[in-house]
């Protein structure tokens, strides 16, 4: 959506049911949630890393998410409705 040379700004929509590509963010950036509910993330080799509908408590998506980076993963929509979220990738 934006770059600069000291932010990326990325948009992400991930559709109810599906799944990203495999990916990273290393960079320590700002998540803005506009819409989604549940997720699973898995890591390079597919082992589950967090499943927010197994959660206890229960997970509440926050509308916003600080994270340090984040490494090789994909996320899959696990609710039903689309997945969107802003990130704001700080570069160093």
């Amino acid at each position: 959506m934006f770059e600069n040379d000291r932010v990326r700004v990325l948009e992400t929509v991930v559709r109810a049911g599906d799944t990203t590509p495999l990916d990273t963010h290393l960079a320590p950036h700002l998540v803005v949630v506009s819409s989604g509910s549940h997720f699973v993330r898995r890591d390079a080799a597919g082992m589950v890393t967090l499943d927010t509908r197994a959660a206890d408590p229960a997970v509440v998506m926050p509308r916003f998410l600080w994270i340090d980076g984040t490494p090789a993963h994909t996320l899959e929509n696990a609710g039903t409705d689309d997945l969107v979220v802003t990130a704001i990738e700080l570069k160093q």
